[in-house]
């Protein structure tokens, strides 16, 4: 335990008094013994990082399906820039990094297939709906296994940055540490900047067709906007902090302008755009087909969505084995079910030539 300890009272000597102290963590739902050498949110990042749903991010879309490219960003490369930003945000606010990782690493394991064409489709389709940070949620606390249990059995702090992560408005819900509040940010900062990359890349976005007045404030480098953004959440979070009760962790009101412009801005041209809609109608088309199969085909899931089939209902269970699908296995398995395929033996089909 002496590890432990000298790490969690470094905590406490050099974090900021408003950082999230892993000695003070509101702990877990089923209680553990402390690890002898890691913090609590040590232990929370290193069960993410070795769990299927993490390691299944490399082969979920991003924003373009099946880019020919070997440069575009997918959810797992996403997620890493997320955490880059949010560790480096945390640092110039001396937060909790290991809080902020764990946060960073799961948010985005309850993504669907075919990034937001999959998480639409699900919406629509299941009666309670679909909502990717709620469905992190769930990856972490009933799906995935830990020690024969269900879920990770992670720390109240962690399942409330990843609950909180989505959304970017002022009626939204607001992670209540200053370390969720970061990530929130960073996954914004990340994803808007990386697919203006990635849409310049597939000729589809040109630099000169992005509003100038928001080039102007946050730079015309992919670099240089991030690095705007990085320093103005630093700086203003910190002129909060001095001169408020109040401790929160936000951009100033001229570069949050510009961000939500420049967000907004990709939402109508890339998002909403022809391309990103053609690749949506039909990755829709093959998450509502296999939904359909298998609830009429339970017993061709996993047995643990079985499982889940029998304790939380059906509808339930196929929406969670189907949003947890990377894109090439829900192209396989359509293909596999619906697609015609010979039967004849390879080597009388030889013979017949």
């Amino acid at each position: 335990m002496r590890v432990r300890n000298e790490i969690e009272q470094r905590e406490k000597s050099i974090l900021s008094p408003h950082a999230c102290l892993a000695s003070n963590s509101k702990g877990r739902l089923n209680f553990e013994e402390p690890d002898p050498i890691r913090t609590c949110f040590m232990i929370d990042r290193d069960r993410i990082v070795h769990s299927k749903a993490f390691r299944r991010l490399k082969h979920k879309t991003q924003v373009f399906i099946a880019p020919p490219g070997d440069h575009y960003r997918t959810r797992l490369t996403h997620t890493l820039e997320v955490n880059q930003i949010a560790r480096t945000i945390g640092a110039g606010l001396n937060l909790n990094l290991d809080l902020i990782e764990a946060m960073s690493l799961g948010h985005d394991v309850g993504h669907t297939p075919f990034a937001h064409a999959g998480e639409q489709i699900l919406d629509i389709l299941l009666s309670n709906g679909f909502k990717h940070n709620e469905n992190s949620i769930r990856v972490l606390t009933k799906i995935e296994q830990h020690k024969n249990r269900n879920g990770l059995n992670l720390t109240v702090e962690v399942l409330d940055g990843v609950l909180n992560h989505s959304g970017y408005g002022k009626s939204e819900s607001s992670s209540y540490t200053l370390e969720g509040q970061v990530v929130r940010l960073s996954d914004k900062i990340a994803y808007v900047q990386h697919d203006i990359d990635d849409s310049i890349r597939a000729g589809l976005l040109n630099l000169d067709d992005i509003p100038v007045e928001y080039l102007e404030i946050l730079g015309y480098t992919h670099s240089m906007r991030i690095g705007t953004l990085v320093s103005d959440i630093i700086n203003n979070t910190k002129k909060i902090i001095e001169k408020n009760n109040v401790v929160k962790v936000e951009p100033s009101e001229e570069v949050e302008r510009a961000l939500k412009g420049l967000r907004e801005y990709m939402f109508e041209t890339i998002y909403r755009g022809p391309v990103c809609q053609a690749e949506r109608t039909r990755a829709m088309f093959i998450i509502e087909h296999l939904l359909k199969y298998f609830m009429n085909n339970p017993h061709k899931m996993s047995p643990v969505f079985q499982t889940i089939a029998d304790e939380d209902g059906l509808e339930q269970a196929v929406g969670d084995y189907i949003s947890g699908m990377s894109d090439a296995y829900c192209v396989s398995l359509f293909q596999d079910i619906y697609i015609p395929q010979s039967l004849v033996p390879s080597a009388v089909k030889d013979i017949l030539y």
